[in-house]
Protein backbone atom coordinates (compact mmCIF):
# COMPACT_ATOMS: atom_id res chain seq x y z
CA UNK A 1 0.00 0.00 0.00
CA UNK A 2 0.89 3.14 -0.69
CA UNK A 3 0.30 7.07 1.35
CA UNK A 4 -1.07 9.07 -0.55
CA UNK A 5 -3.06 12.26 -0.49
CA UNK A 6 -4.59 11.33 -3.82
CA UNK A 7 -7.76 13.44 -5.09
CA UNK A 8 -9.60 10.11 -6.41
CA UNK A 9 -8.34 6.85 -4.50
CA UNK A 10 -8.07 3.03 -5.11
CA UNK A 11 -9.37 0.10 -2.80
CA UNK A 12 -6.32 -0.27 -0.85
CA UNK A 13 -4.92 3.21 -0.47
CA UNK A 14 -3.96 4.91 2.62
CA UNK A 15 -5.25 8.77 3.01
CA UNK A 16 -3.39 11.19 5.18
CA UNK A 17 -6.59 13.34 6.41
CA UNK A 18 -4.87 17.19 6.43
CA UNK A 19 -5.71 19.62 8.79
CA UNK A 20 -8.26 21.69 7.11
CA UNK A 21 -10.21 18.47 6.80
CA UNK A 22 -10.47 18.71 10.78
CA UNK A 23 -14.37 18.54 12.00
CA UNK A 24 -15.05 17.08 8.60
CA UNK A 25 -17.65 13.95 8.56
CA UNK A 26 -15.58 10.64 7.80
CA UNK A 27 -17.84 9.92 4.99
CA UNK A 28 -17.71 13.12 3.61
CA UNK A 29 -14.34 13.05 3.62
CA UNK A 30 -14.16 9.62 1.75
CA UNK A 31 -16.61 10.70 -0.70
CA UNK A 32 -14.62 13.46 -1.58
CA UNK A 33 -11.79 11.36 -2.35
CA UNK A 34 -14.04 7.95 -4.11
CA UNK A 35 -15.92 10.21 -6.29
CA UNK A 36 -19.55 9.79 -4.52
CA UNK A 37 -21.17 9.65 -0.84
CA UNK A 38 -22.65 5.81 -1.78
CA UNK A 39 -19.11 4.84 -2.76
CA UNK A 40 -17.49 6.24 0.68
CA UNK A 41 -20.60 4.31 2.42
CA UNK A 42 -20.02 1.07 0.99
CA UNK A 43 -15.82 1.87 1.95
CA UNK A 44 -17.00 2.27 5.30
CA UNK A 45 -19.42 -0.45 6.02
CA UNK A 46 -16.40 -2.68 4.15
CA UNK A 47 -14.18 -2.01 6.70
CA UNK A 48 -11.86 1.40 6.12
CA UNK A 49 -9.74 2.21 8.94
CA UNK A 50 -9.01 5.53 11.26
CA UNK A 51 -6.17 5.25 12.86
CA UNK A 52 -6.66 1.31 12.90
CA UNK A 53 -10.23 1.56 14.07
CA UNK A 54 -13.61 1.44 12.80
CA UNK A 55 -15.69 4.60 12.81
CA UNK A 56 -19.27 5.42 12.19
CA UNK A 57 -19.68 7.59 8.96
CA UNK A 58 -20.66 10.58 11.50
CA UNK A 59 -17.66 10.02 13.05
CA UNK A 60 -15.76 13.89 12.87
CA UNK A 61 -12.16 13.62 11.88
CA UNK A 62 -9.61 15.56 13.95
CA UNK A 63 -7.28 15.67 11.34
CA UNK A 64 -3.49 13.80 11.09
CA UNK A 65 -5.14 10.45 11.10
CA UNK A 66 -4.35 7.85 8.53
CA UNK A 67 -7.37 5.96 7.04
CA UNK A 68 -6.97 3.29 5.70
CA UNK A 69 -9.27 1.69 2.84
CA UNK A 70 -10.29 -1.84 2.42
CA UNK A 71 -8.83 -4.03 -0.61
CA UNK A 72 -12.23 -4.24 -2.22
CA UNK A 73 -15.85 -2.77 -2.05
CA UNK A 74 -18.35 -5.22 -1.71
CA UNK A 75 -20.13 -6.20 -4.86
CA UNK A 76 -23.74 -6.19 -5.47
CA UNK A 77 -24.99 -9.20 -5.21
CA UNK A 78 -27.07 -9.07 -9.46
CA UNK A 79 -27.71 -6.64 -11.79
CA UNK A 80 -30.79 -5.08 -11.99
CA UNK A 81 -33.31 -6.11 -14.75
CA UNK A 82 -34.88 -2.91 -15.62
CA UNK A 83 -34.48 0.61 -14.76
CA UNK A 84 -32.67 2.13 -11.83
CA UNK A 85 -33.94 4.17 -9.21
CA UNK A 86 -34.02 7.39 -8.93
CA UNK A 87 -33.04 9.46 -5.87
CA UNK A 88 -35.49 12.33 -5.62
CA UNK A 89 -34.96 14.14 -1.87
CA UNK A 90 -31.51 12.71 -0.01
CA UNK A 91 -29.40 14.16 2.78
CA UNK A 92 -27.54 12.63 5.47
CA UNK A 93 -29.89 10.67 7.06
CA UNK A 94 -32.22 9.72 4.96
CA UNK A 95 -33.58 9.53 1.19
CA UNK A 96 -36.99 9.23 -1.03
CA UNK A 97 -36.58 6.92 -4.07
CA UNK A 98 -38.28 7.12 -6.58
CA UNK A 99 -39.16 3.48 -7.72
CA UNK A 100 -39.75 2.09 -11.36
CA UNK A 101 -42.10 -0.65 -11.77
CA UNK A 102 -41.25 -4.19 -12.35
CA UNK A 103 -38.29 -3.60 -9.47
CA UNK A 104 -38.91 -5.87 -6.47
CA UNK A 105 -38.01 -3.91 -2.97
CA UNK A 106 -36.24 -5.93 -1.45
CA UNK A 107 -34.65 -9.95 -1.54
CA UNK A 108 -37.30 -12.90 -0.86
CA UNK A 109 -37.92 -16.34 -1.55
CA UNK A 110 -39.40 -15.31 -5.74
CA UNK A 111 -36.43 -13.22 -6.07
CA UNK A 112 -33.05 -13.76 -4.33
CA UNK A 113 -31.25 -10.82 -5.69
CA UNK A 114 -31.28 -7.57 -8.54
CA UNK A 115 -33.91 -5.33 -5.82
CA UNK A 116 -33.89 -1.84 -5.03
CA UNK A 117 -31.83 -2.68 -1.96
CA UNK A 118 -29.06 -4.16 -3.95
CA UNK A 119 -29.86 -0.95 -6.34
CA UNK A 120 -29.30 0.96 -3.35
CA UNK A 121 -26.18 -0.69 -1.89
CA UNK A 122 -23.63 1.58 0.02
CA UNK A 123 -26.61 4.17 0.47
CA UNK A 124 -29.06 2.37 3.17
CA UNK A 125 -28.64 0.92 6.62
CA UNK A 126 -30.60 0.05 9.37
CA UNK A 127 -33.23 -2.43 10.17
CA UNK A 128 -33.30 -6.38 9.49
CA UNK A 129 -30.75 -8.17 7.79
CA UNK A 130 -31.41 -8.38 4.08
CA UNK A 131 -33.46 -5.47 4.02
CA UNK A 132 -31.45 -2.89 4.99
CA UNK A 133 -32.82 0.65 5.50
CA UNK A 134 -36.49 -0.07 4.39
CA UNK A 135 -39.26 0.95 6.55
CA UNK A 136 -42.06 0.73 4.25
CA UNK A 137 -42.82 -0.59 0.68
CA UNK A 138 -44.22 -0.69 -2.61
CA UNK A 139 -45.68 -3.82 -4.76
CA UNK A 140 -43.03 -4.98 -7.43
CA UNK A 141 -45.40 -3.28 -10.31
CA UNK A 142 -46.09 -0.37 -8.45
CA UNK A 143 -43.57 2.59 -9.07
CA UNK A 144 -43.23 5.55 -6.78
CA UNK A 145 -41.90 7.11 -4.01
CA UNK A 146 -40.48 5.11 -0.71
CA UNK A 147 -37.99 6.74 1.80
CA UNK A 148 -35.40 4.56 3.18
CA UNK A 149 -32.85 4.86 6.15
CA UNK A 150 -29.53 5.62 5.97
CA UNK A 151 -28.62 4.36 9.62
CA UNK A 152 -29.49 2.33 12.24
CA UNK A 153 -30.66 5.68 14.15
CA UNK A 154 -32.18 6.98 11.12
CA UNK A 155 -34.52 3.61 10.77
CA UNK A 156 -35.54 3.90 14.41
CA UNK A 157 -37.21 7.17 14.40
CA UNK A 158 -38.62 6.52 10.48
CA UNK A 159 -40.07 2.98 11.60
CA UNK A 160 -41.80 5.18 14.79
CA UNK A 161 -43.10 7.46 12.34
CA UNK A 162 -44.58 5.02 10.41
CA UNK A 163 -46.26 3.61 13.40
CA UNK A 164 -47.83 6.19 14.43
CA UNK A 165 -49.05 7.26 10.80
CA UNK A 166 -46.84 10.39 10.56
CA UNK A 167 -46.23 9.42 6.22
CA UNK A 168 -48.57 10.90 4.35
CA UNK A 169 -48.70 8.34 1.25
CA UNK A 170 -50.61 9.92 -1.64
CA UNK A 171 -51.34 7.52 -5.05
CA UNK A 172 -52.66 8.08 -8.23
CA UNK A 173 -54.85 4.63 -9.25
CA UNK A 174 -56.83 3.92 -12.10
CA UNK A 175 -59.86 2.03 -11.79
CA UNK A 176 -62.46 0.60 -14.24
CA UNK A 177 -65.99 2.32 -13.34
CA UNK A 178 -67.09 5.09 -12.04
CA UNK A 179 -66.94 5.63 -7.91
CA UNK A 180 -70.46 6.45 -6.40
CA UNK A 181 -69.17 9.90 -4.81
CA UNK A 182 -66.20 12.18 -5.45
CA UNK A 183 -64.62 11.17 -1.76
CA UNK A 184 -64.61 8.48 0.20
CA UNK A 185 -63.37 5.83 3.07
CA UNK A 186 -62.62 2.55 3.18
CA UNK A 187 -62.64 1.47 6.65
CA UNK A 188 -62.10 -2.82 6.20
CA UNK A 189 -59.72 -5.01 7.52
CA UNK A 190 -57.44 -6.89 5.31
CA UNK A 191 -55.38 -10.45 6.22
CA UNK A 192 -54.28 -13.60 3.97
CA UNK A 193 -57.36 -14.98 2.07
CA UNK A 194 -58.57 -17.97 3.73
CA UNK A 195 -58.70 -20.01 0.79
CA UNK A 196 -55.85 -18.38 -1.06
CA UNK A 197 -52.64 -17.80 0.77
CA UNK A 198 -50.98 -15.70 -2.11
CA UNK A 199 -53.93 -13.27 -1.93
CA UNK A 200 -54.96 -10.67 0.62
CA UNK A 201 -58.67 -10.18 0.98
CA UNK A 202 -61.37 -9.16 3.53
CA UNK A 203 -62.25 -12.91 3.42
CA UNK A 204 -59.60 -13.64 6.29
CA UNK A 205 -58.83 -15.25 9.30
CA UNK A 206 -55.88 -13.00 10.69
CA UNK A 207 -57.84 -9.74 9.70
CA UNK A 208 -55.65 -6.28 10.04
CA UNK A 209 -57.27 -2.65 10.34
CA UNK A 210 -56.73 -1.10 7.04
CA UNK A 211 -58.19 2.27 6.15
CA UNK A 212 -58.04 4.05 3.03
CA UNK A 213 -59.34 7.22 1.97
CA UNK A 214 -59.65 8.04 -1.95
CA UNK A 215 -61.10 11.51 -4.30
CA UNK A 216 -62.05 11.77 -7.81
CA UNK A 217 -59.63 13.14 -10.17
CA UNK A 218 -60.36 12.69 -13.57
CA UNK A 219 -63.37 10.93 -15.12
CA UNK A 220 -62.40 8.90 -18.20
CA UNK A 221 -64.52 6.64 -20.63
CA UNK A 222 -65.61 3.76 -18.87
CA UNK A 223 -62.52 4.53 -16.05
CA UNK A 224 -61.80 6.81 -13.03
CA UNK A 225 -58.26 8.31 -11.56
CA UNK A 226 -58.66 8.29 -8.49
CA UNK A 227 -56.21 10.25 -5.78
CA UNK A 228 -55.65 7.47 -2.78
CA UNK A 229 -54.34 8.20 0.81
CA UNK A 230 -53.21 5.53 3.32
CA UNK A 231 -53.74 5.85 6.67
CA UNK A 232 -52.57 2.39 6.95
CA UNK A 233 -50.42 0.25 5.08
CA UNK A 234 -51.46 -3.10 4.86
CA UNK A 235 -50.09 -5.63 1.84
CA UNK A 236 -52.07 -5.16 -1.20
CA UNK A 237 -54.37 -2.60 0.75
CA UNK A 238 -55.68 0.00 -2.50
CA UNK A 239 -55.77 -2.99 -4.71
CA UNK A 240 -57.90 -5.10 -2.23
CA UNK A 241 -59.99 -2.18 -0.81
CA UNK A 242 -60.68 -0.76 -4.72
CA UNK A 243 -61.87 -4.04 -6.06
CA UNK A 244 -63.89 -4.74 -2.52
CA UNK A 245 -66.07 -1.46 -3.70
CA UNK A 246 -66.39 -2.69 -7.50
CA UNK A 247 -63.47 -0.61 -8.56
CA UNK A 248 -60.37 -2.41 -9.76
CA UNK A 249 -57.05 -1.26 -10.29
CA UNK A 250 -56.29 -1.51 -14.51
CA UNK A 251 -53.71 -3.96 -15.71
CA UNK A 252 -53.91 -5.66 -11.61
CA UNK A 253 -53.55 -9.14 -12.32
CA UNK A 254 -54.45 -10.30 -9.52
CA UNK A 255 -57.02 -7.78 -8.01
CA UNK A 256 -58.27 -6.13 -11.03
CA UNK A 257 -58.63 -5.76 -14.84
CA UNK A 258 -56.09 -6.73 -17.50
CA UNK A 259 -55.77 -4.78 -20.33
CA UNK A 260 -53.18 -5.72 -23.50
CA UNK A 261 -52.57 -1.90 -23.44
CA UNK A 262 -50.63 -2.08 -20.20
CA UNK A 263 -47.96 -3.83 -19.09
CA UNK A 264 -48.42 -3.53 -15.23
CA UNK A 265 -51.15 -1.90 -13.00
CA UNK A 266 -51.63 1.43 -12.99
CA UNK A 267 -50.68 2.79 -9.90
CA UNK A 268 -48.20 5.24 -8.44
CA UNK A 269 -47.11 6.56 -5.56
CA UNK A 270 -46.94 10.02 -6.80
CA UNK A 271 -46.64 11.99 -3.11
CA UNK A 272 -44.82 11.61 0.16
CA UNK A 273 -44.89 14.11 3.12
CA UNK A 274 -43.60 13.85 6.39
CA UNK A 275 -42.05 15.33 9.43
CA UNK A 276 -38.27 15.26 9.09
CA UNK A 277 -36.98 12.84 11.97
CA UNK A 278 -34.29 14.72 12.68
CA UNK A 279 -35.29 18.23 12.02
CA UNK A 280 -38.62 18.09 12.15
CA UNK A 281 -38.84 20.41 9.13
CA UNK A 282 -41.71 19.00 6.13
CA UNK A 283 -40.20 16.86 3.62
CA UNK A 284 -42.75 16.90 0.61
CA UNK A 285 -41.75 15.10 -2.48
CA UNK A 286 -43.66 14.56 -5.56
CA UNK A 287 -43.27 11.97 -8.57
CA UNK A 288 -44.99 12.39 -11.83
CA UNK A 289 -46.76 10.00 -13.28
CA UNK A 290 -44.28 7.41 -15.60
CA UNK A 291 -44.47 7.83 -19.41
CA UNK A 292 -46.17 4.30 -19.95
CA UNK A 293 -48.87 5.45 -17.47
CA UNK A 294 -49.12 8.78 -18.79
CA UNK A 295 -49.50 7.90 -22.62
CA UNK A 296 -51.98 4.89 -21.93
CA UNK A 297 -53.98 7.12 -19.80
CA UNK A 298 -53.96 10.42 -22.78
CA UNK A 299 -54.75 7.38 -24.87
CA UNK A 300 -57.98 6.44 -23.52
CA UNK A 301 -60.50 9.14 -24.45
CA UNK A 302 -59.22 8.97 -28.09
CA UNK A 303 -61.05 7.58 -31.03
Amino acid sequence: MSEIHPTAAAPGDILVVEGEAAGERFDRFLAGHLGSRAAAARAIDAGALVDGRTRERSYRLAGGERIELPAAAPVVAAELTGPPPRIAWEDEYLAVVDKPAGLTVHPGAGRPAGTLVDALAGLVSGGEPGRPGIVHRLDRDTSGLMVVARSEEAHKRLSALVKRRGLERTYLALVRGQPASRTGRIEAPIGRDRDDPTRFSLETDTPRDAITHFELAESHRGSSLLRVKLETGRTHQIRVHLAAIGLPVVGDRVYGVTDPALSRQFLHASRLAFPHPFTDELVDVESPLPPELARYLAALDGD
